[in-house]
This record gives C-alpha cells, structure tokens and sequence, in this order.
C-alpha cells in the first residue's frame, strides 16, 4: 500500500502540531542561547574537507571555478571545522543551526541531511555544556507541552538531574568487561584483548574486526540500550582512541574529555574538551584516514586552513546535538522524518 505524500493536505494537517512545537522548541533555545552571550553564527556548507573521522561518510561534489576547471568539494559531515576556525579569529562563544549531510545514513533515527545545533564555549569546562544540553531538553519538552523524552515505551525525564557515568565504568556495569585493561598507559589499544573480552561476554568478532569495530559493537548492543531512561545519562570519558578531536584526560592518558548525551537510549549530543594541538590532530587525522583507506578503500583531505587555526586557537569546550532527535523524543513521534518540515526524498 503506497503510503501518503508528506505534501498532502490531509497529511500535513496532522504534521503540522509537531513541526510547530519543533520551531518553538528551536525559538527556546535560540533564547537560551542569547541569554548566556552566544554569537548565532552561520558556516558555509561547502568545504574542502567535510571531516576525518573513518567512519563518517560525506557527500561529494564538484565546485567549478570561472575558467571552467572543476575542484572537488564536500558537504560537511559538521560545522566544526568551520567553527573553530572562528574560535580562532577571536569569537568566545559561537552557536550555530546547521543543516549537515552524511552518507550511508537513513533510519528512523537518521537522515542523510539533518540539522545540527552546535555551540562552543572558550576558558570553560566542558562539563558545562552537559548542563547546557540538560536545559536544552527541559526546553524542547516545555514546547512540546510534555514533562517527558519518549521514544516507543521509553520515557526520560529531563527535569531530574542527569546520570554521569564514564565509559569504562558502564562496559563494566553493563557488559561485564574491564575496559581500561585492553588500553595500553598511553592509550594505545590492544585488539587481542578486547577480543578476549567480548567472547566471554557472549559478543562475537570477526578476524578482521580491529579494537575500535569491537568497541563500537559492544556499546551498541550492550551498553547504550541502557542509557537515558528514567533520567538523561551523560555517558563520559571515552577511550582516547575513540575521541580524534578531544583532549586526553589530565589524571589518565587512556581517556578523554568526550562525553555523548542519551535520553530513551538514544543519542542526542556528543561533546569535547577541545584538543587544540595541531601537531596531534595531524597525527589523529592521518591515523582516521589510513583507517578508512582500510575499510572502505577512500580517504578525505585534510583542512589545512583548520590545522593552521589551531595554532591559535584557545582553550575551549564543544558539542553537537542533533537537534531534529530532541524534537523527535520531545514529541514523541516514531521517525525523524516526522520532525522535518521536507524530508529527504
């Protein structure tokens, strides 16, 4: 049975309550945004590199210049290249709604084009932008005329105060499997023993599977079923071989300043304590290319406008959230095509 255009009348009709409490729910934070001194700032989404995580996968296109010659562009997977580069010139805090595009990416929770709220702060903590995404879903519910994050029978409530758990602590808690031990004292990983670990909790691997595909599985199928309910759950600390563009941890090289934000077991927001060398975020990147060269036999350039801006960058804290998920969980709606205004075709 072929199911009803987004575009009819009829269906609109029922659309329209949630697209409505979605603009307000984004009215709110814009307002919560201004009140603390942000700079609502708007970044092109054309760049030379859309980012270089292995497993984020860009849209490609082809920019031709006025003598005809072609030059190879992407949409960005993320305004964060963009962003810190105005950390650099100066900004002190940034926020920006922006429409970002991923590949490989369409789900009831994901779209290949999806809007993103991202915001730094310079000189703060980056525990301070997990009270910021608290407020944020607090004012996402009160748009939504709702006290609760739903997702199916999934309920959060984000007006109590929020779990903070590290990433070590929760693969213990919940898989059964001592983390840290398949790190080495720099954070180096050790695939063998990782593997070790999830056969014996009952998690298989494949001979080609490295340490980060065996991390990621468990956290999917063990570990984030778990996190948000009842309360938002900031999960933190990750393991420093999963945080290419986060700083390590003053009292353990092992772990780093990232932390992602779950509410119904899902993800909502991922946010950092900036690294800001970029001697180090050269190797990292380069590390995340030959990784991808290796899965899926492509790699992306890196922005070397981004990696001279670091030079000057200051200390700083940033995050992600994807905002079209919050209004999803904040009204309750199945899909995220729900929330868009024209999804995707």
């Amino acid at each position: 049975m072929t199911e009803t255009p987004w575009w009819s009348p009829s269906r609109h009709a029922d659309r329209r309550p949630v697209l409505l409490a979605r603009n307000r729910a984004q009215g709110a934070i814009r307002g919560y945004l201004a009140a603390q001194d942000f700079v609502e700032v708007d970044p092109c989404a054309l760049a030379a590199s859309p980012g270089n995580e292995a497993h984020l996968h860009a849209f490609e296109t082809s920019a031709i210049g006025n003598d005809g010659q072609p030059r190879k562009m992407y949409l960005h997977t993320s305004p964060e290249f963009a962003m810190k580069k105005l950390l650099a010139a100066g900004e002190p805090r940034i926020a920006a709604f922006s429409h970002v595009w991923r590949n490989r990416e369409r789900g009831p929770r994901h779209s290949p084009e999806f809007t993103m709220l991202e915001w730094y702060r310079t000189g703060e903590d980056y525990a301070v932008l997990m009270e910021d995404t608290a407020a944020m879903a607090r004012l996402a519910c009160e748009a939504a005329g709702s006290t609760l994050l739903r997702s199916g029978s999934a309920e959060c409530d984000p007006f109590l105060p929020f779990e903070r758990v590290s990433v070590a602590e929760a693969f213990a808690r919940h898989a059964g499997i001592d983390l840290l031990a398949t790190l080495g004292p720099d954070g180096s990983t050790d695939r063998g023993a990782l593997a070790a670990a999830a056969g014996q909790a009952g998690i298989g691997t494949a001979e080609d599977d490295g340490w980060s595909d065996i991390f990621s599985r468990i956290l999917s199928e063990r570990v984030e079923p778990h996190l948000g309910h009842g309360r938002l759950t900031v999960l933190d600390r990750y393991p420093s071989a999963e945080a290419a563009l986060a700083r390590t941890c003053p009292d353990d090289p092992r772990e780093a300043e990232r932390f992602e934000v779950y509410a119904c077991g899902v993800e909502l927001a991922n946010g950092f304590g900036e690294l800001t060398d970029p001697a180090e975020q050269r190797r990292r990147f380069e590390a995340e290319m030959e990784e991808k060269a290796r899965v899926y036999g492509e790699r992306y350039p890196l922005d070397e406008d981004f990696l001279a801006a670091l030079e000057i960058m200051p200390e700083a804290s940033g995050i992600a959230l994807g905002f079209d998920r919050l209004a999803m969980l904040a009204t309750a709606v199945p899909r995220i095509d729900d929330v868009l205004w024209t999804p995707v075709p």
